[in-house]
C-alpha cells in the first residue's frame, strides 16, 4: 500500500513570517508527527516561546489554539497541554484530544473528543483521510481514529503506522489552518 503525502494544500506562506520561520525549523508543517510522544525540538519550542502571540497570529480566528498546535508540532507537549487545557472552546478540546491520543492515553483522548462533538474540519478531514487510503464511513469518527492509532503504533514501521501518521498530519494541518486563519 502506498500512502500519499498528507500535506496536500498546506502552505506555510499562509501564515505570518514568524510562523513560517518557526515551521521551517522542522519540515515546514509537513513532517509526520509520532503516534506516541516524540522527542521535543528545543529550537522550535524556544522560537515559539520567545514571541508574543500577536507576532505569531496577529489576525487569527483562535490564536491561543494555533499556538497550542504549533507547540504540538514540535512535541512541546507540556506547553501545548497548558494552553489547550485553558481554552474553553472546541478547538482547545480538539488539541487536547490529539495530545492525549499521542500520550498515549486513549481514554482521556476520547473524553476530549466527546467535548468536541463535531468540528468544522471534520468533513475535510474525512475527505483527506479517504484520499490517503483510510476507509471512513459516513463521517469522520475521531474515536475510530484513536483506535486505529492505538493499533498502528503497536506495529512500528507498518503500512498502518505510516497511514495513521499521514492522517494525523492532515488532521494537524487542517486544525492548525482553521485556528490560524484570519477572523471573518
Amino acid at each position: 500500500m502506498f500512502v500519499r503525502i498528507a500535506s496536500m494544500g498546506f502552505n506555510p506562506a499562509n501564515y505570518s513570517a514568524a510562523v513560517q520561520s518557526i515551521l521551517s525549523l522542522e519540515g515546514d508543517g509537513k513532517r509526520a508527527m509520532p503516534l506516541a510522544k516524540g522527542t521535543a525540538n528545543p529550537a522550535g519550542i524556544h522560537a515559539i516561546a520567545k514571541l508574543d502571540i500577536g507576532d505569531l497570529f496577529p489576525e487569527a480566528f483562535s490564536p491561543q489554539a494555533a499556538v497550542s498546535g504549533l507547540y504540538l508540532y514540535f512535541c512541546g507537549y507540556d506547553q501545548a497541554h497548558t494552553i489547550a487545557q485553558d481554552l474553553a472552546t472546541i478547538e482547545g478540546s480538539f488539541w487536547h484530544g490529539i495530545l492525549h491520543r499521542q500520550e498515549p492515553d486513549a481514554e482521556n483522548a476520547a473524553y476530549w473528543f466527546r467535548r468536541v462533538n463535531q468540528h468544522p474540519v471534520f468533513p475535510l478531514l474525512k475527505d483527506r483521510a479517504e484520499q490517503l487510503g483510510l476507509p471512513v464511513k459516513n463521517q469522520w469518527d475521531p474515536f475510530r481514529f484513536i483506535d486505529f492509532c492505538e493499533a498502528a503504533r503497536q506495529k512500528p514501521g507498518s503500512e498502518d503506522e505510516q497511514l495513521a501518521k499521514a492522517v494525523q498530519l492532515a488532521e494537524w494541518q487542517l486544525l492548525f489552518d482553521y485556528c490560524a486563519r484570519k477572523k471573518s
